[in-house]
């Protein structure tokens, strides 16, 4: 009986191994989150420094959430003429903010 535990113990640890080894996730390096951090900051400044709750400035937070994924997964280098363009939609003809005033 000891023996089939064991040997039980022994295949579990071999799979939970054999998953950890296989998992191609890379760990993010605190330098590279705070750059990343810094250009989403400057490509999506706030409305009012100091205040997260206030929004940004351009765009919104969806779009800041893609440009810092972006920037994460390409290394902290990112295009400098995609940040803000996400927002710049004008709005359809039959809106009434498209109405003159």
């Amino acid at each position: 009986m000891f023996s089939n535990v064991k040997s039980v113990s022994v295949g579990l640890a071999l799979i939970c191994f054999a998953v950890a080894m296989t998992s191609s996730a890379s760990a993010v390096t605190a330098e590279l989150a705070r750059k990343c951090s810094a250009l989403m900051t400057k490509a999506y400044p706030p409305r009012q420094p100091g205040n997260p709750a206030a929004g940004s400035a351009k765009g919104n937070g969806a779009a800041a959430r893609t440009y810092y994924q972006k920037c994460l997964a390409n290394n902290g280098k990112v295009d400098d003429n995609t940040g803000a363009q996400g927002n710049n939609v004008t709005p359809p003809a039959n809106s009434p903010s498209a109405k003159p005033k």
